[in-house]
């Protein structure tokens, strides 16, 4: 069985799809910086992805090519169109990528399908469309028609789901998950869609293991600061109230995810790891920085906001500066043997777009499991059964 990922970008979903078990077989993704990374880290001694990288625009894409069955189907499509940084008109963007992701759907029928995106297809003026792709997903074999708008294929969808000849083809469910309330050390709301082919189990979202609460706790009652070896001085004032956190461990925080980096190098030709000052970092009003003792703020990719005010924090030092790309890194949780390929520019692209890979990595394990306990074949086979191809595949 085949796991296809597309638009890869640097290989955060693909790294923690492979630590949850899956293996991703082929990579699709047109950033030539992106592919170089992905190249790079699954060609090392210790690769952290795994595949064949293909460097190529997917639009148009014949997929009829595959005989396989394909397993699972990621997708962290292109979030231009739905971010608030962008123009936030959804279809109305030339850069909007569902139509080719369900294209892709309709002729592969994966067996489950993963989509992540950002929050902003909440937004009110964009959520009709967020209902569209929902309900594409639970019925992609009826496709839109050729010269039909996005709009009228909703209301084909939406009559047919009322109609008595209603049967889904996927079982879908949704979440907007914080990465940090599952040990991501970073604020990072991000919608997941997982859809399961009619016949398997449906998905059940895991639970947070981690907890601003518990965080707020172990700062106050200065577990944290001994935990760490800290001075209980440097406990910061905050009028944040815990919560009630249960068993769950405190949300973990950017000393934590920094812990044991040595000091950054002074310039790129002295560090292998991407792990090195970059200068011009500057507070403004709306832009500061992370605090140490806390989640990172959400990763950006470099072309939000102004110059010197994004993807900062305050080290132990007390300095106001950048993350080094390798911190930035390891916000997102890739291993520090993950090496991106590219200028700073292509770098801080790569890693604020990624999945990070643990978050990635919490989503797959039930698939992963279910796959194990060998409750997959159901759905498969009746999927197997609307493409003949697929059918003689064992």
């Amino acid at each position: 069985m085949l796991d296809i990922e597309l638009y890869s970008g640097a290989g955060g979903f693909a790294a923690g799809l492979g630590s949850a078990g899956f293996t991703p077989h082929r990579l699709y993704e047109v950033d030539h910086a992106c592919c170089e990374t992905l190249r790079y880290n699954s060609a090392t001694a210790a690769p952290t992805i795994s595949g064949v990288i293909h460097e190529e625009d997917i639009c148009g894409k014949d997929w009829r090519e595959f005989t396989g069955r394909v397993r699972i189907l990621a997708a962290g499509v292109p979030c231009q169109p739905f971010s608030h940084a962008g123009k936030g008109v959804a279809a109305g963007d030339d850069r909007d990528m569902f139509p080719e992701t369900m294209r892709a759907i309709r002729t592969l029928k994966p067996q489950v399908v993963i989509i992540e995106n950002v929050a902003g297809l909440l937004r009110p003026s964009l959520r009709e469309y967020f209902d569209y792709i929902l309900l594409q997903l639970e019925c992609p074999s009826m496709p839109p028609r050729t010269t039909s708008t996005w709009r009228r294929h909703h209301q084909r969808l939406v009559e047919h789901r009322r109609s008595a000849r209603w049967d889904p083809e996927y079982l879908v469910q949704w979440r907007l998950l914080d990465a940090a309330d599952f040990g991501v050390a970073q604020n990072r709301r991000r919608i997941i869609v997982v859809a399961t082919a009619s016949g398997l189990p449906a998905y059940r979202f895991p639970r947070p293991s981690h907890s601003q609460g518990a965080l707020v706790r172990a700062q106050a009652d200065g577990f944290y600061w001994r935990e760490r070896g800290l001075p209980t001085s440097n406990r910061p004032s905050s009028s944040t109230q815990a919560q009630e956190s249960g068993d769950l461990l405190p949300w973990r925080t950017v000393r934590d995810a920094l812990d044991g980096l040595p000091e950054p190098a002074s310039d790129p030709d002295s560090t292998d790891m991407n792990h090195w000052s970059i200068p011009g970092a500057r507070p403004y009003r709306g832009h500061t920085a992370s605090k140490l003792d806390w989640p990172s703020k959400t990763l950006k990719a470099g072309v939000h906001g102004v110059p010197g005010g994004e993807n900062t924090f305050v080290d132990q030092h007390g300095c106001f500066r950048y993350y080094t790309l390798r911190e930035a890194a390891r916000v997102q949780t890739f291993p520090d043997s993950h090496i991106f390929i590219g200028s700073r520019a292509d770098i801080t692209r790569q890693i604020g777009n990624a999945v990070p890979c643990t978050l990635a990595e919490v989503i797959a394990r039930p698939l992963w499991l279910c796959f194990q306990a060998g409750r997959a074949p159901c759905g498969a086979n009746r999927l197997a059964a609307s493409r003949p191809d697929l059918a003689a595949v064992r």
